[in-house]
């Protein structure tokens, strides 16, 4: 369960004793062993697909949902985005609930560990459309923020353009702490209006529009895996 995604070590063995696993129709037991490819797996009634049966794919996520499997407080999940998709997969990282872009959807255990892990600094860009006084903001937005105690800072500040009121600027981060970029522009004095993932790695969102899901390629899985 922890190689294909669905949760860490702990996390699994609670949803056994929780009743939530079978092994070929019967309720798991810690302890129990199974062989992947001859025992049907079942999680919350769902068969685990086979390893090799590994799917890749971004979705375009729109702001209001959050990326969880499930949500305590009954909020929209970024599972009801992708119903059609034949093969259980589960968020690589997360991406908070107001913000919008690329979010990565796997069963690839090993695959979403190595993309969210800090010491492989792959890095995520982003638009962030600010309101604010920009004279000193980029500046310091360059320059190291500790941000709870945590020293963050970007690869990459850029200006995409600006009104009396109002820039875009891209960004482009190696790390995913929580909120990250909202806490630097708020320490900046800037207020985030619109925050937009648009590139994990080189692998970009290009053209899919909102709420929409597809396939990644071959490529782009091989590039991310670089």
């Amino acid at each position: 369960m922890s190689a294909h995604g669905i949760a860490s070590r702990r996390d699994a063995e609670k949803m056994i004793v929780e009743g939530r696993v079978s092994i070929n129709g019967k309720l798991a037991t810690l302890g129990q062993s199974a062989m992947e490819g001859i025992d049907v797996i079942e999680v919350d009634g769902v068969v685990l697909a086979s390893m090799s049966e590994h799917v890749y794919i971004m979705l375009n996520k729109p702001r209001g949902f959050v990326t969880t499997v499930r949500d305590e407080r009954g909020r929209k999940t970024v599972m009801s985005l992708i119903e059609d998709v034949d093969t259980r997969v589960y968020p690589v990282g997360r991406l908070d609930m107001n913000s919008e872009g690329l979010l990565l959807l796997t069963n690839d255990g090993q695959f979403a560990n190595a993309i969210t892990h800090p010491s492989h600094n792959i890095t995520k860009m982003y638009e962030v459309h600010v309101r604010g006084d920009l004279s000193d903001a980029i500046d310091a937005l360059r320059k190291p923020i500790n941000i709870e105690s945590h020293l963050v800072q970007a690869v990459s500040v850029e200006l995409v353009r600006q009104t009396e009121k109002s820039a875009v600027l891209s960004l482009i981060v190696s790390e995913g702490r929580n909120r990250q970029i909202r806490k630097m522009c708020e320490l900046c004095g800037l207020d985030v209006r619109l925050l937009k993932r648009t590139a994990i790695g080189n692998v970009m969102l290009g053209s899919l529009r909102t709420g929409k899901w597809r396939h990644l390629t071959n490529d782009e899985r091989k590039e991310l895996e670089r």
